[in-house]
């Protein structure tokens, strides 16, 4: 943090030796903060009332009211005020009972400098985070809205609050919910909304890397540690460094590439393919998945202890048909993006197609009704999104009976039906593998998958 970084920071020095009082306020002023001094806690209590510090350094050892006392009465009056404690004769059990009223932390003199420089750099950031996460939750009670995410449903309001009470910790998440209805903006706004906002965010879609790259993507490699490998490569973990990963699709990553992620997970280590040398690594994880995440288990698609270690905090997205009430509030927000990305200046949505989109079961959530008002953005001809402007084959369903020898029928077995389901779907959507996995509500890997072990059966 620089110097005019630093200018408009509050500072409160209390220390009852003048000497070391002046000499930190001195030292605090020459790093940009703005300084007061107290010689005692009665005082610091009137400087903190007119002088309104962000973080007081406070001596443990003080006549009348030592430091121990001043943070027990501003733990109550002043709960967000950072407190950094020094001591030159602390105990362990005081530096315990401190960071247990509320102590940010528990520094010994003669003072580290560049120590403390760190911890009030930590102290305003984490201020810093804590209003933005004030005005976040602002605009969640005041318009249903939450970084990206948008809902006045009860449903999403549920969703959205979790998200805030979550983000703030470094504790794992597992975001689950249908494919598109907005996993990984949920998994961005909790990073957005948390003390690593300014490090990276790294996603990764386990279902669009081929198995015998998973390792080398997540881990990283050195030259030469497989065939094709010709640099050295930093793997997610480490480019995700002090910020936050996201493992989508966590349920098609291989069981064996599962087990090493959970000794990252543990360790906080990371080992590159081909190296001997392990990379400590500040990373929070969180992971999504479109399937049921204890059905997934329970198949050996993910391993119950990876599941239990990611599962901290379970965040559940509704499907857009659980929460229509929310559709034209969504349909609004999507509009002044989509008008944004093209230029356009399409100000609403003919109410007979916000009836259309209510009649509609959504299959493919939020991203298909993005992807359907773009389509209809770039065609329409006015400043209104009429029927004429949809997809031709918007609103049409799936026949729930296919008629003739491939009928769903009594004595059919699953795969039969599974097989049929997708081929039906397929034709569907005119081949178009994207959306046809978006309505079955699977990967576009899964579905790539099971066409390839089509191929290889005879047809029935």
């Amino acid at each position: 943090m620089t110097m005019n970084a630093n200018r408009d920071a509050k500072v409160l020095v209390v220390d009852d030796e003048t000497h070391e009082r002046e000499g930190l306020s001195t030292l605090l002023r020459d790093w940009g903060y703005q300084t007061e001094s107290a010689g005692e806690g009665r005082e610091a209590l009137e400087r903190i009332h007119s002088f309104n510090p962000v973080v007081v350094i406070c001596d443990l050892r003080m006549p009348d009211m030592n430091g121990m006392d001043l943070l027990r009465e501003l733990r109550n009056s002043r709960p967000s005020l950072s407190f950094i404690m020094l001591s030159g004769q602390g105990t362990i059990e005081e530096a315990v009972e401190a960071t247990k009223l509320g102590a940010y932390n528990f520094l010994e003199k003669p003072l580290d400098v560049k120590k403390l420089q760190v911890e009030l750099r930590n102290c305003l950031e984490r201020r810093l985070n804590e209003r933005d996460l004030e005005i976040a939750q602002r605009r969640l009670r005041q318009a249903g809205i939450l970084g990206r995410l948008v809902g006045r449903s009860k449903k999403m309001q549920e969703v959205m609050s979790l998200i805030s009470q979550v983000a703030p910790s470094s504790a794992s998440v597992l975001i689950t919910g249908e494919s598109g209805t907005g996993k990984e903006i949920t998994a961005r706004t909790i990073h957005e909304l948390s003390p690593r906002k300014l490090n990276p965010f790294v996603a990764v879609n386990c279902a669009a890397i081929p198995e015998t790259l998973m390792e080398s993507e997540i881990f990283g490699h050195e030259k030469g540690a497989f065939t094709g490998a010709m640099d050295r490569r930093a793997g997610c973990f480490e480019l995700a460094d002090g910020g936050t990963l996201l493992l989508d699709e966590i349920g098609e990553m291989p069981v064996a590439t599962q087990a090493k992620l959970l000794r990252v997970l543990e360790d906080s280590k990371v080992r590159r393919l081909g190296s001997k040398v392990e990379i400590l690594t500040d990373v929070r994880v969180l992971a999504a998945t479109n399937k049921v995440a204890e059905e997934a288990v329970a198949k050996g698609q993910l391993r119950n202890d990876l599941y239990f270690r990611l599962n901290v905090v379970h965040i559940a997205i509704p499907p857009l048909r659980e929460h229509l009430e929310d559709l034209e509030s969504l349909v609004e927000t999507l509009l002044e993006e989509l008008n944004h990305k093209y230029q356009r200046n399409v100000r609403a949505v003919d109410s007979d197609v916000i009836d259309l989109f209510r009649r509609y079961t959504w299959p493919g959530n939020v991203r298909e009704l993005r992807n359907t008002l773009e389509r209809a953005l770039v065609v329409c001809a006015g400043d209104i999104i009429r029927k004429g402007d949809l997809a031709p084959e918007f609103g049409r369903t799936l026949p729930a009976v296919i008629e003739g020898d491939r009928a769903l029928r009594p004595g059919l077995t699953v795969a039969e039906a599974e097989r049929l389901l997708i081929r039906e779907t397929l034709a569907f959507t005119s081949n178009n593998k994207t959306r046809a996995a978006e309505m079955l509500g699977i990967s576009l890997k899964t579905l790539h998958n099971k066409l390839k072990e089509y191929e290889n059966q005879p047809q029935s």
